[in-house]
């Protein structure tokens, strides 16, 4: 290769004139193919380089996108209202006492099962013995004043009409007449008057009476002792009002008081189906909502409506005051097509709404479905999806950001 020389010669007396320095011939040729192909070079690396960016870009920098997916299967779904309840006696009774006293006796304790007019309870009959004395004695005298006063009647009518008859025949005065009348209606009102003492005295025997028998307390009902309130010893007073000694329920037959809110009680009405657990084991009951009460309660600022349903206990597992996870079916269906409640987001039953698909070939698909039954965790599809189809549940970058839903709702027909 031929080298070009280019560093400045020894000042001559050419250079002193300033004149440029010359270069050999051809020189001004060679110099620019070099330039060319520097040129050139340069243009290639900068071509390698974009494509190299833009594969590096293709392969790594675009944005991937993950799906978590769940598969359209076929099951059984419900809607339901869920409330909290506590279990009653579907019947019960508090027995008291009518008369006062101290309670003698007590012949049941609690859990005891009772039949109807069995002996429960002894108040001291001393007092009501006292009483039905006295009311009888008052009796014996107001009969015996009655008995007196009947034969003053007897004899005042005679005269009555013994004077009538003398009278009209000249004997006697008019004076001696109206005597005798007058004594007569005297006597027959002193009779009238004893009768009603009579009367008013024999209602005081039967009130005593009643009141001895009332220290004799008896079941009203058949069914098992749940609470007793007063102890053997204690004193009753029946004057201002009735105390409760023990109380008598029903518990072969349990009635479940569910607490539903006003925001659900419009979804609720009698004849519905309901279940309810209790903490005490995994068991499940199964009723119909026998009755909303109209007169609403409320707790924390929130109104809640009772809702009734009675429940057979022949075993005795259900107790009373019992708390119950309550749910009342709105609605059912069995054997149908079901994706998670997550894939449709808020929307409605009964609305049509836009969810992904994914597709075998890994493409995503907008597809429109229609939402039947919703619960909280899963969705009747009526229409849109087949069995085993992938609905896309959530889409996140690679970055884990999450992308934006493509759920669109539109009101159902």
């Amino acid at each position: 290769m031929e080298t070009i020389d280019v560093r400045p010669a020894a000042k001559t007396a050419a250079t002193a004139n300033d004149q440029p320095p010359t270069l050999p011939a051809g020189g001004h040729g060679r110099f620019r193919s070099f330039g060319r192909r520097r040129i050139v070079w340069l243009l290639g690396a900068l071509l390698v380089a974009a494509a190299g960016a833009f594969t590096y870009y293709w392969a790594f920098g675009k944005t991937k996108v993950l799906y978590a997916t769940a598969a359209v299967e076929r099951g059984d779904i419900e809607s339901t209202v869920v409330a909290a309840g506590v279990l009653q006696p579907v019947l019960y009774v508090d027995v008291g006492a009518q008369t006062s006293g101290k309670l003698q006796s007590l012949k049941v304790k609690r859990g005891d099962q009772v039949t109807k007019n069995q002996l429960l309870a002894e108040i001291d009959p001393v007092l009501a013995d006292t009483a039905l004395t006295s009311a009888n004695a008052t009796l014996q005298n107001i009969t015996s004043q009655h008995a007196l006063k009947q034969a003053q009647l007897t004899l005042a009518q005679a005269q009555r009409d013994r004077n009538d008859k003398l009278f009209a025949e000249g004997l006697i005065s008019t004076d001696e007449r109206d005597v005798a009348r007058a004594n007569f209606e005297v006597a027959s009102a002193d009779v009238a008057a004893l009768s009603a003492q009579m009367k008013q005295a024999a209602a005081a025997v039967d009130t005593t009476k009643a009141n001895l028998g009332y220290t004799k307390i008896t079941a009203p009902m058949a069914g098992e002792v749940v609470s007793i309130s007063t102890l053997e010893g204690q004193t009753i007073n029946a004057n201002q009002q009735a105390p409760n000694i023990l109380r008598i329920a029903d518990v072969s037959t349990m009635t479940v008081w569910s607490q539903v809110s006003e925001a659900d009680i419009g979804d609720v009405m009698p004849g519905q189906d309901v279940y309810f657990t209790v903490l005490a084991g995994s068991r499940r009951w199964n009723s119909k909502v026998r009755q909303i009460l109209p007169t609403p309660e409320l707790i924390n600022n929130v109104v809640f409506y009772d809702v009734l349903f009675d429940i057979p206990n022949p075993d005795r597992q259900l107790n009373i005051q019992m708390t119950a996870q309550v749910f009342i079916v709105l609605a059912q269906s069995k054997g149908v097509l079901l994706i998670p409640a997550a894939a449709v987001g808020n929307a409605p039953q009964g609305s049509q709404i836009n969810v992904q698909v994914l597709k075998p070939d890994g493409s995503i698909e907008l597809r429109p479905i229609k939402i039947g039954i919703k619960s909280e965790i899963s969705a009747e599809v009526t229409d849109g999806l087949k069995e085993k189809e992938q609905v896309v549940i959530r889409a996140t970058s690679a970055t884990g950001t999450p992308t934006k839903s493509p759920l669109t709702t539109r009101k159902g027909p």
